[in-house]
């Protein structure tokens, strides 16, 4: 009988999947991939099969309110095409794995109590992980799941660059500097040797930058360095997040009187290019613009990248590579531009033509540090920490398609 394999990857306001195909005694392949976006406003679900042609592109055919909502609407997609075949794994990125988990794990109850106890540290985006993994088990009860931690490919950095200068008796194992995006890094730092080995084991800044975004430095393909500290509230600009903040803006808000949820809700959802323009979290909407708000959110979106990017060269001790990945560093050539363009300094120097076309290289023959467009794939490296960690046969083949 062939076997089935599913990948998710639930955000807070799309639930994004694979479905990995092995004919008996074949390796694993992919099937399909796609996603439900924009849950809770206009949902649409979009199904791509493993070409790229589109097989769904559409609404679902019933409501969809909320995370738990995209998984039954998924649920009922996958059952009327896969109706009766064996599923044999389900793979889930989850983005906080605490100071215990520094590696994929097999979800058992015990590790579903971890995983809800962290929720207070990754509100935006831990429940709707745990909604997945939850409905999972009512659908396919006798499935094994493995939880794949965004903060795990961050545990290689030195203890320096985890320390938060709180009191130490108040530290605890919790209070830590954790890091996040690490499947997306970890995919990054994968593909290098193979699509720009020249940098491969050198010293790198990957930008994953969308509508969450930070940054990563590299040395020998580890992390040793992220923008993203304790919370995904830290470093950059986002979407709806504000980056770094002096803790005493957030004193003064408690002071002020808003209460705890209020300051998180203005943290987690009011912040960032839609708190600065007034208009939108979307990058695309402010650069179609003319308003002097939007102009101003991307105006500090860039400069808190530049800005980083210098931080995190600092930590590696020089530079040698530049790799921008995800939706906005993928996408956006003109953000791509500017970002470099602050960076000039560091001997950057970014070709026009190649930059407009996609890359992957986009710097100048006379760049002293080259420049990448790569596009990442969190739900590659879910696949491969779940085919080795359940033991599948034909890991490598399901992590290489």
């Amino acid at each position: 009988m062939d076997d089935y394999a599913l990948v998710l990857n639930a955000g807070s306001s799309s639930v994004k999947f694979c479905v990995y195909h092995r004919p008996e005694s074949e390796g694993w392949s992919l099937e399909s991939r796609g996603q439900i976006e924009s849950i809770g406003t206009e949902p649409r679900i979009v199904v791509r099969d493993a070409t790229g042609r589109k097989l769904i592109d559409g609404k679902p055919h019933t409501e969809v309110r909320d995370t738990r909502d995209a998984v039954e609407a998924l649920a009922a997609w996958l059952g009327s095409i896969y109706r009766g075949k064996r599923v044999v794994a389900v793979g889930h990125r989850v983005v906080h794995g605490g100071s215990r988990y520094a590696a994929p794990a097999v979800v058992t109850p015990e590790v579903l109590t971890e995983l809800r106890a962290l929720v207070p540290l990754a509100p935006l985006h831990q429940p709707h992980s745990l909604v997945v993994i939850e409905a999972v088990l009512e659908h396919l009860p006798d499935v094994p799941q493995v939880a794949c931690f965004d903060t795990s490919f961050h545990r290689s950095q030195p203890a320096i660059a985890d320390l938060i200068p709180l009191p130490r008796e108040i530290l605890g194992d919790t209070l830590r500097r954790y890091g996040f995006h690490g499947l997306s890094y970890e995919y990054i730092a994968s593909v290098l040797p193979q699509l720009a080995p020249e940098i491969a084991g050198r010293r790198v800044i990957v930008a994953h930058l969308g509508n969450g975004a930070s940054m990563c430095a590299l040395k020998n393909g580890k992390s040793v360095d992220t923008s993203f500290g304790f919370s995904a509230l830290d470093g950059l600009c986002m979407g709806t997040r504000p980056g770094s903040v002096d803790p005493g803006v957030i004193l003064y808000l408690f002071e002020s009187g808003l209460s705890p949820k209020e300051v998180e809700t203005m943290l987690y959802e009011q912040s960032g290019l839609l708190g600065i323009s007034g208009i939108s979290s979307d990058m695309r909407d402010l650069l179609q613009s003319s308003h002097e708000d939007a102009r101003l959110a991307v105006d500090y979106f860039v400069y808190r990248a530049a800005k980083e990017i210098g931080a995190l060269t600092a930590a590696l001790g020089g530079l040698d590579g530049l790799v921008f990945t995800a939706g906005i560093g993928e996408n956006s050539a003109e953000i791509r531009r500017r970002i470099c363009a602050s960076s000039s300094w560091l001997g950057i120097d970014l070709d026009p033509d190649l930059n407009v076309s996609q890359g992957p290289r986009i710097s100048a023959v006379t760049s002293k540090v080259s420049v990448w467009v790569i596009p990442t794939n969190e739900e590659l490296m879910i696949a491969q920490h779940t085919g080795s960690l359940l033991g599948l046969a034909g890991t490598k083949a399901l992590a290489s398609k």
